[in-house]
């Protein structure tokens, strides 16, 4: 069973910043494609930003020029770095493996932004 942690969330001020981690439990090259959701408080799971199958990654708009995934193949691990927080960021941030028609959440890491 595929398992990923995430971590690093927390509470920070506007204009912050924080780095978000997510640990897989296995080589994270098996997976088709990788990336980091959000869920804010009454609203739907978004996308904040992903490797696709191809190696190439999107954001949504609304991160764009603030937030940088990246990944290290050795650990087995996925990266959010996020600059320039705002508000509007704060939600549960989720890490989300896919494979083989499967897919894969890890718990979700809180990330708190005041104003």
């Amino acid at each position: 069973q595929v398992q990923l942690g995430e971590s690093g969330g927390g509470l920070v001020q506007a204009g912050g910043s924080l780095r978000l981690s997510c640990a897989a439990s296995e080589s994270i090259f098996s997976f088709n494609a990788m990336g980091w959701y959000r869920q804010a408080p009454g609203k739907q799971r978004e996308l904040v930003a992903r490797f696709t199958s191809g190696g190439t990654t999107n954001y949504a708009d609304s991160v764009k020029g603030r937030f940088t995934i990246s990944r290290d193949n050795a650990k087995n691990t996925l990266y959010l770095q996020m600059n320039s927080l705002k508000p509007e960021d704060t939600a549960v941030y989720y890490c989300r493996a896919a494979r083989a028609f499967k897919e894969y959440w890890g718990q979700g890491t809180q990330v708190t932004v005041s104003s």
